[in-house]
């Protein structure tokens, strides 16, 4: 059974960033699910990873290097997971202290080839391009395969039927986008290649 990991930073309480995550997780196990994927196959778990109330654990390990059993327990969920969506809040045209700190505290080569999609929520369609210069960078750096798709949600997404409809259609792109990148991942388990027959050895010990 693969997995999941579905990460949210978002600082308010309900967060319009776990909504985001939560549909573009949906909208993933949605895309694999039309592949007509095993189902042995086939993500059956999400893992939630809420960084809100670990801020102070994750302050914490920033500054002593330490690792709280909390965080390390929502680590090893994120780094040993088949893929991440992973999606914060957007504040003066980058990425949230939370969430930059959390990614800060994960080892150089914890994501590496890792399928991940990326998310962002914000008050202004201004902030649209964060994800572009903000977030894919520090996850190149981390090497992670990124999706080509990533989804910015502005307030005003959620409060109109265009919206709403504009929004719904990335999130699928997205979720595809993501099935996709975790069919063709090197993390991948590989399947065994089919025996082929060897005709030529076949037929000549046919003739003796």
């Amino acid at each position: 059974m693969s997995t999941i990991a579905v990460v949210s930073a978002g600082l308010s309480e309900p967060s319009s960033s776990r909504l985001l995550a939560d549909r573009l997780a949906d909208a993933t196990l949605s895309a694999l699910a039309d592949a007509s994927l095993p189902a042995s196959e086939a993500p059956t778990r999400l893992l939630n990873v809420d960084l809100r109330p670990l801020a102070h654990e994750i302050t914490d390990a920033m500054l002593t290097r330490f690792t709280p059993p909390a965080l390390g327990t929502a680590v090893a969920e994120v780094v040993e997971a088949d893929a991440v969506v992973f999606v914060a809040p957007v504040f003066t045209a980058g990425m949230s202290g939370l969430a930059k700190s959390f990614l800060d505290i994960l080892e150089a080569d914890a994501l590496i080839d890792m399928p991940v999609l990326l998310g962002a929520t914000g008050g202004s369609p201004r902030h649209s391009l964060a994800i572009e210069h903000g977030f894919r960078p520090v996850f190149a750096y981390l090497r992670a395969a990124v999706a080509p798709t990533a989804v910015f949600a502005a307030t005003e997404d959620w409060g109109s039927a265009d919206g709403v409809a504009a929004l719904d259609s990335r999130i699928r792109r997205a979720g595809a986008d993501l099935a996709w990148a975790m069919r063709s991942s090197r993390q991948a388990p590989q399947r065994d290649e089919p025996q082929v027959t060897d005709f030529g050895a076949l037929l000549s010990s046919l003739g003796q």
